[in-house]
């Protein structure tokens, strides 16, 4: 569609509709794209996706594994005090933005369990790969803290960086059982210093114990990394969950990256199929992320 016609198609075809017609023309491209590759170029995991889009439509997650959250079945808490609803993960509260209705949280729950599933390509965490009790994680992208909700027990301390407001809100409420381990940095990791940004190099110059990054940013991931580079340059162990799925070329470029700096880089199992990106080009599938560790 053309750059003229493009603004009128938006304001004549609803956006659940336009969602419809992209996700069936995405579907016929992805699978006429693989059938036109010689067999030995297209690896198991990408032909189990195959097999799934014979039958159903595209998925963030195109796996059997997506049927099992519905937000049907979330049950939202209503926190009197502190006017805030929350949800119980593994019988902790998970708080959410004040403003955000019951119907959202649900929806926005079942997603967080569905890219949470043992078999989800965007699982942070692995049978290899695990946050340990000697481990300070540093949470690059808290938003609602889920991750950091799941490990908080099994981990030495904990510091949460989150810029938007709302969240800190919803943060603070959440691990107030933890002031201990928990610290909420209030502030975006980026290339520079100022009132609202911080590389990590300089967070790292007086936090100097951290021995885990979880990086999901929405794209920003090679930024984030290029902040970094000063505690790359240090040699110590260090563990990265980092989200690849944001753009068409982040897992080779940041796989890339990582291995200049001596890192071990292994890519989750399985692919996502980020539709929302409006540049996405084949091949389409896209890894959810990798897991670096250097010794």
């Amino acid at each position: 569609m053309n750059n003229f016609l493009f603004p009128i198609y938006r304001v004549l075809v609803p956006k659940p509709l336009r969602t419809i017609i992209l996700k069936k023309t995405l579907r016929k491209k992805i699978i006429a794209y693989f059938n036109s590759l010689p067999d030995g170029q297209v690896n198991n995991d990408q032909k189990e996706i195959l097999k799934y889009l014979e039958n159903n439509e595209i998925r963030i997650f195109p796996y059997p594994f997506h049927n099992n959250y519905s937000p049907d079945n979330i049950e939202v808490f209503y926190d009197q005090e502190r006017s805030m609803r929350y949800v119980l993960q593994d019988g902790k509260r998970l708080y959410f933005k004040k403003l955000w209705k019951e119907k959202k949280i649900k929806q926005a729950y079942s997603d967080l369990m569905r890219e949470q599933d043992i078999n989800s390509p965007h699982r942070y965490l692995a049978d290899t790969f695990a946050a340990e009790s000697n481990d300070v994680v540093a949470d690059i992208g808290a938003a609602e803290g889920n991750f950091s909700l799941a490990i908080i027990e099994e981990v030495k301390k904990i510091y949460l960086f989150e810029y938007d407001n709302e969240w800190i809100e919803a943060l603070k409420a959440t691990f107030a059982p933890w002031p201990e381990k928990v610290e909420i940095i209030n502030k975006y990791i980026t290339d520079h210093n100022d009132d609202s940004h911080i590389r990590f190099d300089t967070f790292f110059e007086s936090k100097q114990d951290v021995t885990f990054l979880k990086i999901d940013v929405d794209g920003a991931e090679e930024v984030v990394l290029n902040s970094c580079k000063g505690l790359f340059s240090i040699h110590q162990p260090l563990k990265i969950a980092l989200c690849t799925y944001h753009q068409n070329e982040d897992e080779k470029k940041l796989t890339s990256i990582l291995k200049d700096y001596g890192f071990l880089v292994t890519p989750s199992k399985g692919y996502m199929i980020n539709y929302y990106d409006k540049k996405m080009k084949a091949p389409y599938l896209r890894r959810g992320l990798i897991r670096a560790v250097r010794l």
